[in-house]
């Protein structure tokens, strides 16, 4: 292939990973340890720098996890599935919904009487 610059560069095979010295030096890190109520240990590396959050989902199961071994975040309360009636239950009264269906019943039986074809 002729030097048009679109060669593929690389290293041969076997020959190990780059070094710090080709890629630069790591930056410092520290090491935070995180618990859930599981008690499954999670280490996580944080530059230095960084903002170290309160909490982390732990890998393992999925829980919130904290720094506090001796109090770890209870697990999530997980709302049981609701379907639309139950939802449609709770912004409206007996009362109400019975008004709705009265009102499209009417509706209803005046756009039959007038011969519109409904389906």
């Amino acid at each position: 292939m002729a030097g048009g610059g679109n060669a593929i560069r690389g290293s041969r095979v076997g020959a190990g990973p780059m070094g710090e010295a080709e890629r630069g030096e790591a930056a410092p890190r520290q090491a935070v340890s995180y618990f859930c109520s599981r008690e499954h240990r999670v280490v996580v590396a944080f530059s230095v720098e960084a903002t170290v959050p309160d909490t982390w989902d732990c890998p393992k199961c999925g829980l919130p996890a904290s720094v506090d071994s001796d109090n770890p975040p209870p697990a999530p309360k997980i709302e049981p599935y609701k379907t639309h009636l139950a939802y449609v239950k709770e912004r409206r009264s007996d009362k109400e919904a019975e008004d709705i269906l009265d009102e499209a019943l009417s509706l209803l039986r005046s756009r039959r009487k007038s011969g519109d074809l409904i389906f």
